[in-house]
């Protein structure tokens, strides 16, 4: 009897050489472009909030409140005309992996792929409410997808090599190189294969070491040492269906605001009216500005007050799907962590006081479970989570828990993923 896991979908065919070459050459590009957009993105926060070390929350609360709304509405006017300008220089055409992996034979258009992933990390360095990842997902798939041209390979090849390059290009930024390799396979291919899962893992770490001489190589977050808890476990098991249920309304906010993105010259005219508004409301809340990674870092040291935590988990929602519905392009990775870290934060702080646990465990807890609901991925989910904070032992079990709980709610209730949500309807 043949071996299961060596059985790939019917309309992948046998990998060549040839294909292996491109595989290498897919991880070098995706691993370059990271390191390029990511410098990018550094260097548009350093100069919009005029700061060379630390971190962009230190950075944005300096710059005072007056800087904060200018920001933003230099950051919805580059957006506005930027992607105006873009579309009319490129002509009609997409630019969403999901949308390319899933209807268009793995087919991105270079000029305008890059020239959003650009616009992208520029505005997301400038406090724009948007998650980081889309950018090097986008360049590393639009990569492949010209790499496939030039080697004139087979739709079912091309799929795969751009889903491998989209993967690469998260892992090396956020250096997650086995969650990025999952988000390949879980996500935009949603099959588990080992034919598929070979160069889905060889893409995302030759792209993550190539990475490495450029961008740092610790953890994206500072965990403090997290025990072992029964109060940990109970908690995950009571957290994920509220998780899930939190994660099934922000995807629907996400397809709300997708179905009503601006067309014509409101593209122009909305992104700087939204974001104006974001840069108003982070005049009393910093944190609501950037992809949200200080406020999972925030939650994991326990530095957020009850009153804070509940605010900026009504605040940050509204700010990302506000600032996507606006017609500007970015990521949702890093959002919806922080979406998930604020539940987990603020149901752990009320915890405590039935059954003391370690602060920083919650969020991880709560981070996991709706990020793995709202992607549709659980062990993407929890692999990614590992990654980004490097502990193992004492979360586990609980993040085992938190996300199954999560993922039966919501696919009780019939959700898709915040990438599905996005495709152009037919």
């Amino acid at each position: 009897m043949g071996q299961p896991n060596l059985l790939a979908p019917a309309d992948v065919p046998a990998l060549s050489a040839r294909f292996w070459a491109l595989v290498v050459a897919t991880g070098v590009l995706a691993g370059l472009a990271g390191a390029a957009l990511m410098a990018l993105l550094y260097a548009s926060a350093h100069l919009t909030y005029a700061y060379r070390s630390g971190s962009f929350l230190a950075a944005v609360e300096q710059a005072g409140a007056v800087r904060r709304v200018v920001a933003l509405a230099a950051a919805g006017a580059v957006a506005g005309i930027g992607w105006w300008l873009l579309r009319w220089w490129t002509g009609p055409g997409g630019s969403e992996v999901s949308t390319a992996l899933w209807r268009d034979e793995g087919r991105l258009p270079l000029r305008r792929s890059l020239g959003t992933a650009v616009l992208s990390v520029v505005i997301v360095g400038m406090g724009a409410s948007l998650g980081r990842e889309a950018a090097p997902r986008l360049a590393g798939a639009a990569l492949a997808s010209r790499l496939c041209d030039w080697a004139r390979i087979d739709t079912a090849h091309r799929r795969l090599l751009a889903a491998c390059g989209a993967g690469a290009g998260m892992a090396c930024v956020y250096n997650v190189p086995l969650g990025g390799a999952l988000l390949t396979l879980e996500v935009m291919l949603g099959v588990l294969s080992l034919r598929l899962a070979l160069p889905a893992l060889a893409t995302s770490g030759i792209a993550t070491a190539v990475s490495w001489t450029v961008l740092p190589t610790g953890p994206t977050y500072q965990l403090p040492e997290v025990p072992l808890s029964a109060s940990l476990t109970v908690f995950a098991v009571l957290l994920g269906p509220l998780a899930g249920l939190v994660s099934v309304g922000w995807v629907r906010m996400i397809r709300i605001a997708h179905e009503h993105r601006p067309t014509g010259w409101r593209l122009v005219v909305a992104p700087v009216l939204v974001f104006t508004a974001v840069g108003a409301l982070a005049v009393p809340y910093p944190q609501l500005l950037g992809n949200g990674k200080d406020i999972v870092q925030l939650t994991l040291g326990a530095q957020l007050a009850a009153p804070a935590l509940v605010a900026l988990l009504f605040l940050k929602p509204i700010a990302t799907a506000g600032s996507l519905g606006s017609g500007a392009s970015g990521g949702l990775f890093t959002p919806t962590l922080a979406v998930g870290a604020l539940l987990g934060s603020l149901a752990g702080q009320g915890w405590t006081h039935a059954w003391p646990g370690p602060a920083a465990g919650f969020a991880v807890i709560g981070a996991a479970a709706v990020l793995a609901a709202a992607m549709q991925a659980p062990v993407a989910a929890i692999v990614l989570m590992l990654e980004l904070t490097r502990t193992v032992d004492a979360l586990m079990v609980p993040l085992l828990f938190a996300v199954t709980g999560a993922m039966l709610v919501s696919r009780r209730l019939d959700t898709p993923s915040i990438y599905s949500v996005r495709l152009p309807a037919q």
